[in-house]
């Protein structure tokens, strides 16, 4: 008998998935308990739309990505800092900084855990920071950091 998992069973299968099982296992232990469902058409066709639903969104948020990525590369932050005698700033530019300033100055607003940045700029100078939008979209963005 082929049903349609509701719910994850060991041994059997995953969540949305249509498995083939015996009869006496579908009917007394698989349906009354609510683990899955019978394989008629409606519900083949719900399953269906599912998986074409979560690909639409995948495509959209994958498409986002890739225009956010595009912005990105177009602009250029710039931080303001004020730095001692030897030219090193006092304490240091993190990735909050950067996407505060990004917010104030371009309107963007991105999460400071997505910034790849291997230690906190404590240096003047132009830096290309990596910010990871999507799996296998990487971004960069420009940071200038100049003296007050």
């Amino acid at each position: 008998m082929k049903v349609i998992l509701t719910q994850d069973v060991k041994g059997q299968g995953k969540k949305d998935q249509m498995i083939n099982v015996s009869d006496g296992y579908a009917r007394n232990f698989l349906l009354p308990k609510g683990l899955a469902i019978p394989a008629d058409a409606k519900s083949i066709n719900e399953m269906k739309n599912k998986e074409a639903a979560a690909q639409y969104k995948i495509e959209v948020e994958r498409q986002a990505a890739r225009d956010m990525a595009e912005k990105l590369a177009a602009l250029t932050v710039k931080l303001t800092a004020s730095a001692g005698t030897d030219g090193r700033i006092y304490g240091s530019i993190t990735t909050k900084d950067i996407v505060e300033a990004l917010q104030k100055q371009h309107g963007l607003t991105l999460d400071k855990r997505k910034m790849v940045l291997a230690d906190p700029i404590k240096a003047f100078g132009t830096y290309h920071i990596d910010v990871k939008l999507y799996p296998e979209i990487t971004g960069k963005i420009n940071v200038v950091v100049s003296d007050k």
